[in-house]
């Protein structure tokens, strides 16, 4: 990189700011010129919610870095409440529009970096001027919502979209004192997860009183007295407030006026270095196409840690370092009320759709050793290639120690590894920490007993077929008094150290399907069955899963 050069950088927050400051730090004589339309250029965007909840206390909290203090540090030209308008990319010039003095000038480049990030989808439905509808996407967003609370002081909250964003805000209008009802067009929150993993999520708010509208899509909203009455495709409900959260589009206008290529979903398209169809110009963060690491299709995945990467990169760069973006894996993580749910890789979904050679493993495991105190459980899908044992995904849910399992899983999928390499992992052991046998060990164990025929698997799935038919034995080998607190229909009881004595019970000519509470002792009984001539299969997961995913059809 020239000395000399001008770097242009339009928006701020993970992926502008990454830019300005890791281009400061390579190149002293650089000018660089940060726009932001908006007052902040670096706000903890991913805390906001917990702001209008209470768990934040200060909005000071929320500043990751002032205007002035980027300035001082890193002395780039910071120009917020600038607007860029058009970008003349023949001329390599922008036109931008001072928004306190409406003042229109243009800006020349040599590099221009678009970071420009992805705005609130608003559906085209009546109703949505309302003072009492909000969304969120930055701190006058937040404080017009923490305002309302405060001043209003609403009974009640509808909440539109059940992503991450949706969920963090339902927790916190609850925490705030508001009875919130969520409303999801699908029949399951969180699409990262798989609808059997979901399943235990939606138990757990409606524990917590939240009222879920699920496969229920939103038709208008119109106010009446002094509340607001949001129409769904099936009922009716009367609110204060609503929360539109039904996901986030690439805000990339300027991109397309300019000429430059973006997909159908209308992200910007660009290649490993972050280059777009326009020599010179980069886009970076939410607002991008990016690669899918596990699958290598191109897809959108607006995180805020990518997009740190990213601009890194583009600085790297710009520089005149040979560095390239690797793909995005999807890691991701949320609190909702005590749950901890993470994601890394891809889900079932995405295998199907793609038609993977794929199977899936569901595993249950406590966060530390279990006769240390407040040992709580886990619940992990791990998806895998069949032929190899190759770790494609994997979801956890929650109490405790789910962020530190996820992240060995990224770190495993990053590296490629199978379900071998996860069984040798030598990973921390304390009683207050984990196992001797820790949750991602048993995740690679179990695999790859699958992988080397110590057992076969059915799943949930596969069950309303197996109550029909007359050729197999359904067998749980639970306790009697766990089978009596609850069973799936058309299993019998035989707990498992009665087994052996039990065998001249069963024919041998019928293949059993093994039932437990979370697949152990099913694979204990697997292992004597098949030892004594029997075919078998293990419900993965056991009833736990089962039983969350049974009651879910009760509630809807």
């Amino acid at each position: 990189m020239n000395k000399k050069q001008k770097v242009l950088i339009i928006g701020g927050v993970a992926g502008g700011a990454s830019t300005a400051a890791r281009l400061r730090r390579l190149n002293e004589q650089a000018e660089i010129i940060l726009f932001e339309r908006g007052e902040h250029i670096s706000f903890a965007n991913c805390g906001l919610p917990y702001y209008i909840g209470g768990e934040i206390k200060n909005r000071s909290s929320l500043l990751v870095q002032t205007p002035q203090r980027f300035r001082n540090r890193f002395n780039i030209d910071v120009r917020n409440y600038h607007e860029v308008v058009e970008i003349h990319q023949e001329d390599k010039m922008i036109t931008v529009r001072n928004l306190q003095t409406d003042e229109v000038y243009q800006e020349s480049y040599d590099q221009l970096v678009l970071s420009m990030g992805a705005e609130p989808i608003k559906p085209k439905i009546a109703g949505l001027d309302s003072k009492k509808i909000f969304t969120l996407r930055n701190i006058p967003d937040t404080l017009k919502m923490k305002t309302y609370i405060e001043q209003k002081k609403p009974a009640h909250a509808v909440v539109i979209g059940g992503g991450f964003i949706g969920l963090e805000m339902v927790e916190n209008l609850h925490k705030a004192g508001v009875q919130v009802a969520l409303i999801e067009a699908g029949n399951q929150v969180l699409a990262p997860l798989d609808y059997d993993m979901a399943c235990e999520v939606h138990a757990h708010l409606r524990s917590k009183g939240i009222k879920l509208y699920l496969g229920n899509a939103l038709q208008a909203i119109h106010e009446a007295e002094n509340h607001v009455v949001v129409d769904l495709k099936n009922g009716v409900i009367k609110t204060d407030m609503v929360i539109m959260a039904i996901g986030v589009r690439p805000e990339s206008d300027i991109a397309r006026k300019a000429g430059i290529e973006l997909n159908e979903r209308g992200a910007i398209v660009v290649n490993g270095k972050m280059q777009t169809s326009i020599p010179d110009i980069f886009a970076i963060g939410d607002a991008i196409e990016v690669i899918d690491f596990v699958t290598k299709q191109p897809t959108f995945v607006p995180l805020a840690g990518p997009a740190n990467k990213q601009g890194r990169i583009v600085a790297d760069v710009i520089c005149g370092f040979d560095r390239s973006y690797q793909g995005t894996q999807g890691s991701s993580i949320l609190k909702v009320f005590d749950l901890t749910v993470a994601t890394t890789g891809i889900n079932e979904k995405t295998a199907k759709r793609l038609q993977l050679n794929y199977e899936k493993s569901f595993t249950h495991s406590e966060n530390h050793a279990r006769y240390y105190p407040n040992a709580m459980d886990m619940s992990l899908k791990t998806i895998y290639e069949k032929s190899t044992g190759k770790i494609l995904g994997v979801q956890i849910v929650g109490y405790g120690g789910v962020d530190k399992r996820c992240d060995i899983f990224a770190t495993a999928i990053r590296a490629q590894m199978t379900a071998y390499d996860l069984t040798r992992l030598e990973l921390c052991y304390a009683p207050p920490f984990g196992s001797a046998k820790d949750a991602v060990n048993v995740a690679g164990f179990v695999i790859e007993n699958i992988l080397t025929d110590k057992m076969h698997i059915f799943h949930w799935h596969d069950i309303a077929d197996l109550q029909k038919r007359k050729d197999v034995t359904l067998l749980d080998v639970r306790t009697i008094e766990e089978y009596n607190n609850g069973n799936i229909s058309g299993f019998i009881n035989i707990p498992l150290d009665e087994l052996r004595e039990a065998l001249p019970l069963l024919d041998s000519s019928k293949p059993v399907y093994v039932a437990c509470a979370i697949g152990l002792r099913g694979y204990l009984a697997a292992r004597i069955l098949m030892q004594h001539g029997f075919e078998v299969y293990n419900l993965s997961g056991g009833y736990r899963l089962y039983q969350f995913i049974d009651e879910e059809k009760i509630e809807i």
